[in-house]
């Protein structure tokens, strides 16, 4: 997938920032979030926590809840900043990375559990082996990592518009000025994830709920 595509995408939540929440006060979903939330605490109780494109914020406050400390990172100032003004554990610190590299100084690490809530979701295909590699290596041994993100439900997801020769998906997404976007949008079974996880990672959870998946690991 080429900078361009990538930049674009970033421009898109970008300009979606201030209304982006909106998709979780859909009525369907609300089991599953609230399910979600409660669960959440006890994976980063008493660790050092690396939280990959927090966007807006919204899972922060619940999984922060009793981590040792947080680090939440985002690209986009315009989300960060509404993610700031959240109800926060005192652990919860911010930083401006970008997801695909992990370059910033701020998250050297090696910190001992990550988080990225609707994010996988928006990695290629192509490029996730590589991603979770450098992911990892700002992880200590025995680090406790959760993905969490969203099945496809046809009565409640947006259509998928077309794919790719990798198989990457895209949708079709419109903004409230009127503006449409494209947007990659990947929906994984619980397979194709562990087995790009492969041997590195055990104690493999996944569990599926109505709108959304969850992948938990620990890494070796």
């Amino acid at each position: 997938m080429g900078k361009d595509v990538i930049d674009d995408m970033a421009a898109y939540y970008a300009q979606r920032a201030g209304y982006y929440e909106r998709v979780y006060f859909k009525p369907e979903r609300q089991a599953d979030l609230r399910a979600m939330e409660a669960a959440l605490p006890a994976a980063f109780a008493g660790r050092d926590v690396l939280e990959i494109a927090c966007g807006t914020g919204w899972w922060t406050p619940h999984a922060a809840r009793d981590a040792a400390s947080w680090l939440a990172t985002d690209l986009n100032p315009e989300t960060l900043a509404i993610a700031r003004t959240k109800v926060l554990p005192a652990c919860v610190r911010f930083a401006t990375v970008d997801a695909y590299t992990l370059a910033a100084p701020e998250v050297a690490g090696p910190f001992t559990a990550a988080f990225a809530g609707c994010w996988w979701s928006h990695v290629p295909l192509q490029r996730l082996p590589g991603w979770l590699e450098t992911l990892h290596t700002r992880l200590a041994p025995g680090a406790r990592v959760v993905f969490l993100d969203n099945s496809y439900v046809q009565t409640s997801s947006t259509p998928i518009s077309r794919s790719d020769s990798f198989g990457n998906t895209y949708q079709q997404r419109t903004l409230d000025d009127g503006s449409v976007h494209e947007v990659l949008k990947n929906f994984p079974t619980p397979e194709q994830a562990l087995a790009l996880l492969g041997p590195r990672a055990h104690e493999t959870r996944w569990v599926n709920y109505t709108h959304y998946w969850l992948l938990s690991y620990a890494l070796r």
